[in-house]
């Protein structure tokens, strides 16, 4: 049974629309059936294995003052890709599945990609941080403008909420623990 694709449209600072389409598992055809015409076109599918046509799929379009880019996606588990644009570095920063990318905002451009080992949640950033935090089920992950892990802090619980607050990464787990961690650093916030 095939479903239609998701889409979600979200405008970001400067300027920048990104739309986001995905689906299951073998559904390229039906997320890049409606693909966008204009711009550079990357397929990033290899990223998540050799056979990442039969992966579940998504794609990227951003448009904006320096133009428009659409990258391709490829995860092993259905997921709803989600993105942060971290001004400061000028990166569009999208997690999908297990992975994390980091385009250039204007370009396109793969800066740097990063393979977590569990699904993830979410990808949080602040002008006040120098670099992103990356959210997965077991794990948390400080990644700087380079690509190069700050921090990293495994988990004894599935995470399954995180959010910045008043100067706090606050992650609620499975079992409904609160734990609240230093941003700029990872460790327990007292």
């Amino acid at each position: 049974m095939t479903r239609d694709p998701g889409h979600a449209v979200v405008r970001y600072p400067g300027g920048l629309r990104a739309s986001y389409r995905w689906a299951g598992s073998g559904q390229g055809a039906a997320v890049f059936a409606l693909s966008e015409s204009g711009g550079v076109l990357t397929d990033l599918g290899n990223l998540a294995g050799d056979s990442f046509e039969q992966l579940c799929r998504a794609e990227v379009r951003v448009e904006g003052p320096g133009g428009q880019w659409t990258a391709r996606l490829a995860s092993p588990i259905h997921d709803q890709p989600g993105g942060l644009l971290w001004d400061t570095a000028g990166l569009l920063v999208v997690k999908y599945g297990f992975r994390t990318y980091a385009f250039e905002a204007r370009t396109g451009l793969l800066r740097w990609s990063h393979r977590s080992a569990s699904p993830l949640l979410a990808v949080l950033g602040s002008s006040r941080l120098d670099h992103v935090i990356i959210q997965g089920e077991i794990e948390t992950f400080a990644v700087d403008a380079a690509g190069e892990v700050r921090w990293r802090v495994a988990h004894s619980d599935v995470v399954t909420e995180a959010e910045l607050v008043g100067g706090r990464l606050v992650l609620r787990s499975y079992a409904g623990q609160l734990i609240a961690l230093d941003p700029r650093t990872g460790r327990v916030a007292v």
